[in-house]
């Protein structure tokens, strides 16, 4: 996809800051929903697991676009040994010295497997190439390899799918400052947030970049509006489950066998039960 369409793109995904308090999905709703897609990630999870399919979900944006609560609402009734969340620290002075995506290949997926990241190889596209902790020219050649290397991937029958949540100004602003209001967030917020946060301009120009390089055929990007996190996650999952070919897998009814217990003394108080405090 060319720059003036990928511009083109933005401009349609554009949030205006009018008008969305009011159409904000209410909680009731949204975990109706939220339920019985959960009811289909479980029938996707059977899939992939009785078939050996392999899938590779990335997950980038900004700080504060939402990348957490979407891949939590996710993985909230699955099995984390199908579908495996991948975070990756800052790399250490021995990966440093690795080719820069071989740190990421030990956990790609395997047959009947969902692998997740949190954030990818693409940060360096992003975050490393504007806050100088690459070069241009390591930025730059990423990008000109990283198709390639995707290509390599689906070829060797992984599907990947790759979303990027786009957060307005407004709401990133919100969010960031909830983190610190809220002292159950401010784990949330590390000192590279408050400095990426100035450098809103720089972060747009490497999003056009990274996209202009490496939206493919075979492995394209797949934007999502992230203001009203609840639509989000649930757009996220429908646009998931009609991603990957699969067949539901005809579930036996489960019935609880019939069992006896016996009759025994209650549990003595002696026991060391915790405080009832509430």
């Amino acid at each position: 996809m060319g720059k003036q369409a990928w511009k083109d793109v933005a401009e349609r995904h554009a949030l205006t800051d009018k008008g969305q308090d009011n159409v904000r999905l209410k909680r009731k709703d949204y975990e109706s929903r939220l339920r019985d897609l959960h009811v289909k990630l479980v029938q996707l999870q059977e899939a992939v697991r009785h078939e050996a399919m392999k899938i590779c979900i990335l997950f980038e944006g900004r700080d504060g676009a939402g990348k957490g609560g979407a891949i939590k609402a996710i993985t909230a009734r699955v099995s984390p040994r199908v579908f495996r969340v991948v975070a990756l620290p800052a790399p250490t002075e021995r990966e440093k010295s690795q080719m820069y995506i071989q740190r990421y290949v030990p956990h790609l997926p395997s047959g009947g497997e969902i692998v997740i990241f949190d954030r990818s190889w693409y940060n360096r596209a992003g975050v490393e190439r504007v806050m100088g902790f690459c070069g241009e020219q390591e930025a730059k050649r990423f990008l000109s390899i990283v198709p390639q290397v995707e290509k390599a991937m689906t070829d060797s029958g992984i599907v990947l799918i790759k979303y990027w949540l786009e957060v307005s100004p407004k709401e990133q602003e919100r969010r960031l400052q909830d983190r610190i209001d809220d002292g159950r967030k401010t784990w949330k917020l590390s000192p590279m947030d408050l400095k990426s946060f100035t450098r809103w301009d720089d972060y747009t120009r490497a999003r056009d970049d990274m996209f202009m390089a490496t939206d493919t055929a075979w492995a394209p990007w797949h934007v999502v509006r992230s203001d009203d996190k609840r639509r989000a996650r649930l757009n996220i999952i429908e646009h998931l489950l009609a991603s990957i070919p699969y067949k539901p897998k005809r579930m036996d009814k489960i019935k609880l066998p019939k069992r006896h217990v016996s009759e025994r003394p209650a549990l003595q108080l002696s026991r060391k039960f915790i405080p009832e405090v509430h």
